[in-house]
């Protein structure tokens, strides 16, 4: 059995602990991704989640991304409809604008239920809101996990609605591709994002599907795009018994590892450097030489408003 070594960026780190700030380097922006093992009080789940944010702006992140569901990994798997919110309100969505604002951060909520048509489902929906706390993206996961593996037995679609639209969001940053978790395994959503610079993918990998696949998926997905994939995840045992995989990484457009998190809360962090991944995209113009095109589906494409300047005081 091989370890996975911790580098030394990752902070999975006690209550109170400092925080040694890394060093960015110029014309680079620092990322988190933030690894919670969640479970079914939301009020516990965010406090955790305000601490792991406090924790990665200190460090300097100026975008931050959550798990899929990180707040709430219930008892049972219909629990998310008993916490389901109306977009735009309740104190999920309220404590995301709190702390984007507070912190003068992008944040990407990980996913949250929202209503969906029947009564009975959610939407699965990555939330992403800029400096002001602001939404300014929705994504609803579009495909939907089914297992039926030994004594894991996992049906999204009889508690979700699926979505149906492809988004990526212009950020300071660079542009920015939505998805979550299972549309990992569909490397056709991410061809039908135009130029992304950067792909988020808050995920709940299973322990089983995580050990086999989940490094491999993330990397494939850097490589194949020459896209940084930010990969937030759950990772650890839950209440309800459920053990999620974790393995929170950074990965560049090569497909290197920058930082990682195997198991427990914390955070993993990098620097996104456009030039390098300028440099790479004009040696290797891969994305320049594709010949057969995906079957597109709705792609939405969020141009970022520009902030209005303050006008001068006078005095």
């Amino acid at each position: 059995m091989t370890t996975k070594k911790i580098t030394k960026s990752s902070m999975a780190r006690p209550k109170g602990a400092p925080v040694r700030k890394p060093a960015t380097q110029v014309g680079t922006v620092r990322v988190a991704a933030i690894q919670m093992a969640s479970g079914p009080s939301v009020s516990a789940n965010l406090a955790e989640a305000e601490r792991l944010i406090e924790l990665a702006a200190g460090a300097g992140a100026r975008l931050v991304a959550l798990p899929e569901f990180f707040c709430i990994m219930g008892m049972k798997d219909a629990d998310v409809v008993k916490v389901r919110e109306a977009e735009g309100h309740g104190p999920i969505q309220s404590f995301l604008a709190r702390m984007a604002k507070k912190h003068h951060i992008w944040l990407i909520g990980g996913s949250v239920p929202l209503e969906a048509s029947a009564a009975n489902k959610v939407r699965n929906s990555c939330l992403v809101y800029d400096e002001r706390g602001k939404q300014v993206a929705r994504y609803d996961k579009i495909h939907l996990f089914g297992l039926d593996l030994g004594n894991e037995h996992f049906q999204e679609a009889k508690l979700m609605e699926p979505g149906d639209k492809v988004v990526v969001v212009n950020s300071p940053f660079g542009r920015i591709g939505l998805s979550i978790c299972y549309d990992l395994r569909f490397p056709e959503l991410y061809r039908a994002m135009p130029d992304v610079d950067m792909i988020v993918v808050p995920s709940a990998f299973t322990a089983t599907t995580g050990r086999a696949h989940f490094e491999t998926l993330i990397r494939a997905r850097a490589i194949e795009n020459l896209a940084y994939v930010i990969a937030p995840a759950q990772g650890g045992y839950h209440l309800s018994g459920r053990e999620t995989h974790g393995d929170s990484m950074i990965v560049d457009p090569w497909g290197v590892v920058l930082d990682r998190l195997p198991r427990g809360s914390g955070v993993v962090m990098a620097n996104i450097n456009p030039a390098y991944q300028a440099s790479l995209r004009k040696s290797l113009p891969a994305l320049k030489h594709r010949f057969i095109q995906c079957q597109q589906i709705e792609v939405e494409v969020i141009e970022r408003r520009a902030v209005a300047k303050r006008e001068p005081s006078g005095k």
